[in-house]
């Protein structure tokens, strides 16, 4: 136990923090870190700041005198307005960044100025970049993103602890992704101690026989309302979703692969570990496995982790990458928002004009089953993850569904962590103490379990049609997209 924990009201409070707290955007997610923050972490309520642009939700704030601000943060005002509140001591300050169209390398860059702790849980641009038909798809895409991140790093390496990308995916799955390693390891007996430096994780999944990983998620959540006509309905940021959804699908590319996509492209730059699809990942399908679904199509549309973890888990020789997973997420949304994506890609991907998040009330049943699918090894296939339900939610934690749950637990894990380690520079979820990191999120994800299944992307395919499949290997790319 962490010696400043202590049981408060039936919660354990893990940290003190007295420095000022900035928490940017206050939609889904910030109404459900605001809980968790209030459980678990003594903070300076007259420091505490919410900055939004959409003040719809203020009344949470205002019930509990906490300040909030109407205000958008852009590129012209970011440093004159965040300055000031982040310096006020006493000690260092936070931002706890959980908005959109927010420059995160500009704001780490900002924190290391002004040495304050920084949290968010995605890679974001200033507004623009996603339908910026002049950038180049390589330009608009996560892995370029990450890397203006680590370019922070790399120009500043040290200092006040930075924490990039820490949500459930990308963050949580990172963590999920070592543990089902270390069941499989265990259950192939292999002749192995838990690793502790990157290397030595990727030596131990070479060993484990790990051709890839899908982020494998299955989310049945079903709103009382039908989804009326020309407007997105989704259990969370619909600005976020629909913002990745128009980037290219991306993925992590690993070294087992025979044969490139068609319309796919490697970097130019950077680590080399992904490669892209000149398509959006909104209108890219891959064929997956969750326990529920089992098989099923999901989404590849891009994110972080698809990258950062294909890149952790790479092993070099001769500055050549010898073994590296292939990764990529492997997405089914609730129904409402398959409908919703059906609807824009018929208008030319042209978003709705309105939306909504489905919240805690709008939802009748249903579960966000998030995992991850390691497969290739002796065993076939093994998904270990959280099958949260609607119900458990509600018992659990206000104002959030069992989405935002997923979310908001990996945010309050991560701000413990940074507050454990302080002097880390900048990290990225797969860096981070996995074990230390679910067992502050544990209790918020419902049923968390591991599942091993024999089915491959070949069941059941050519009886009907012939199609283009390698037998030879059911775990190449070629066969797990859906042409």
């Amino acid at each position: 136990m962490n010696a400043l924990a202590r049981t408060t009201e039936g919660h354990m409070m893990h940290a003190q923090f007295a420095g000022p707290i900035v928490m940017l955007g206050f939609g889904s997610i910030g109404r459900g870190v605001l809980p968790l923050l209030e459980r678990h972490i003594g903070f300076d309520r007259s420091k505490f700041v919410v900055i939004a642009p959409d003040d719809s939700d203020r009344g949470l704030l205002d019930e509990r005198k906490l300040r909030f601000e109407k205000l958008a943060i852009t590129k012209q005002n970011y440093r004159d307005v965040l300055t000031p509140l982040l310096t006020g001591g006493p000690g260092r300050g936070m931002i706890v960044n959980l908005s959109v169209d927010t420059s995160s390398a500009d704001l780490m860059d900002l924190c290391k100025d002004i040495d304050a702790f920084y949290i968010d849980t995605v890679c974001e641009p200033w507004p623009g970049l996603y339908t910026n038909a002049k950038a180049s798809i390589s330009e608009r895409s996560n892995y370029a993103l990450r890397e203006g991140v680590l370019d922070v790093r790399r120009r500043r390496p040290g200092g006040v602890t930075a924490v990039s990308c820490c949500g459930a995916n990308p963050g949580m799955v990172s963590w999920f992704v070592k543990q089902a390693l270390i069941d499989i390891a265990t259950e192939l007996k292999l002749s192995f101690t838990e690793p502790t430096s990157r290397e030595g994780w990727g030596r131990l999944m070479r060993q484990a026989g790990v051709k890839g990983i899908h982020i494998a998620e299955r989310d049945t959540q079903r709103a009382r309302d039908p989804k009326p006509f020309g407007k997105f309905i989704n259990t969370w940021s619909v600005e976020g979703f629909c913002s990745e959804g128009l980037q290219p699908s991306e993925l992590g590319w690993g070294t087992h692969e025979k044969t490139m996509p068609a319309g796919s492209a490697r970097h130019t730059f950077g680590c080399d570990a992904a490669i892209y699809l000149s398509r959006p990942g909104a209108g890219t399908r891959v064929r997956s496995w969750t326990p529920t679904a089992q098989s099923q199509h999901g989404f590849l549309v891009t994110h972080n982790e698809s990258i950062s973890i294909a890149d952790y888990f790479t092993l070099r020789e001769g500055g050549q990458a010898v073994y590296r997973p292939t990764c990529h997420y492997a997405y089914h949304p609730c129904d409402d928002a398959v409908l919703s994506l059906h609807e824009m890609a018929g208008n030319a991907w042209k978003p709705q004009t309105t939306w909504h998040i489905l919240t805690e009330t709008d939802i009748i049943d249903g579960v966000d089953e998030l995992g991850v699918l390691l497969y290739g090894h002796a065993r076939n296939a093994y998904w270990y993850g959280s099958s949260l339900s609607i119900e458990e939610t509600r018992k659990l934690a206000p104002y959030q569904n069992a989405t935002g749950l997923q979310v908001t637990s990996a945010v309050l894990a991560g701000i413990v962590w940074m507050l454990e380690n302080p002097n880390r520079g900048l990290v990225e979820a797969d860096e981070m103490d996995f074990r230390r990191c679910l067992e502050i999120q544990m209790p918020y994800l419902g049923p968390v379990f591991g599942k091993y299944t024999d089915w491959t992307p070949l069941d059941g395919r050519g009886v009907l049609f012939p199609e283009d499949i390698d037998s030879s290997d059911p775990w190449q790319f070629k066969n797990v997209l859906v042409s």
